[in-house]
């Protein structure tokens, strides 16, 4: 799983060519999420932890799918700023505390047909989801949960207004993937990282032998031959070219289900302020793994410290 690309090659992975109407496209999509009134509510659990009372959410997003998921506010400070998080394909099944700048209200939405945001007949299987309108570029699940993204922006400066002009995004593989798509457009975003990000380099993800998602995707493309005509405008990597926000990725050498030379193409792609992590595996197991996470973790809480 590091097909045979070294630490120079991974830094010179391109992205491609975009579709000429790539920024218009999704600054329509932007557009017409902006219009969804998420009306967020939330719900006391009745539990706090790690100095955090605990939260249910739920809110609207596009198509009429209610996104269901967790907020934490802090328990001993006001809200001042806000982090936003996006899961991966393995979903979310409760709040991650790793990850607390002082004074954030922390938002986890989890993405529509997935963990809490069932939405048949949406498929809970990461294989099937991946797949879901994937003949029609304008219904793709990809752009729906980037939809996701945008509203859970919304419904944070509803519930917590002192968050204005004070919100990160942090997202790991399939939520990466989504916060790479999602971040040009949303200026109400201010830095983000991206950690293992998928969608890289769409063209070269086809070819990549891989597991996970990815594998359904390149099996789809054997059965129809036409995939690309919606993939590329879900490319991270194309994405990436727009993003303006200071951004800090943390890219794996060696991941069997998210092909390293994607997750660089995303990382290289990015034209301003931006920090690279770079881990031995993703999706993983192996033996540094805590020491670079506990790393990975203190240049987190120093750049998110900036919100």
């Amino acid at each position: 799983p590091s097909y045979d690309y070294s630490l120079d090659e991974l830094l010179n992975v391109g992205a491609p060519l975009a579709p000429t109407d790539f920024r218009e496209f999704w600054q329509a999509r932007y557009a017409r999420a902006l219009q969804v009134h998420p009306c967020p509510r939330i719900r006391h659990t009745g539990t706090s932890h790690a100095g955090f009372e605990v939260y249910s959410l739920r809110y609207f997003s596009t198509d009429h799918v209610v996104i269901r998921g967790w907020v934490l506010i802090p328990q001993d400070q006001p809200v001042t700023r806000g982090m936003v998080f996006g899961h991966g394909y393995g979903g979310c099944d409760g709040p991650d505390y790793r990850l607390c700048p002082k004074g954030a209200a922390l938002l986890f939405p989890c993405f529509r047909g997935l963990a809490r945001s069932q939405h048949p007949p949406i498929s809970t299987n990461p294989a099937f989801h991946v797949l879901h309108d994937i003949d029609k570029p304008q219904q793709y699940i990809i752009g729906g949960c980037v939809d996701d993204v945008w509203l859970a922006v919304s419904s944070m400066q509803m519930l917590f207004p002192a968050t204005q002009g004070h919100i990160g995004y942090s997202g790991v593989s399939f939520g990466g993937g989504i916060g790479a798509l999602a971040l040009p457009w949303e200026p109400r975003i201010q830095r983000a990282h991206l950690n293992v990000p998928t969608f890289g380099n769409q063209p070269l993800r086809l070819q990549l032998p891989t597991i996970g998602s990815g594998a359904a995707v390149q099996r789809y493309q054997q059965q129809h031959g036409n995939v690309l005509a919606t993939l590329q405008y879900y490319d991270a990597a194309s994405a990436a070219t727009f993003i303006r926000q200071p951004m800090h990725v943390a890219a794996a050498l060696f991941d069997p289900a998210v092909a390293p030379p994607g997750q660089f193409a995303i990382y290289n792609a990015l034209s301003g302020e931006k920090t690279l992590f770079t881990l031995d595996a993703g999706h993983f197991a192996y033996p540094q793994q805590a020491a670079q996470e506990q790393a990975l973790q203190g240049e987190l809480e120093e750049f998110f410290s900036r919100l």
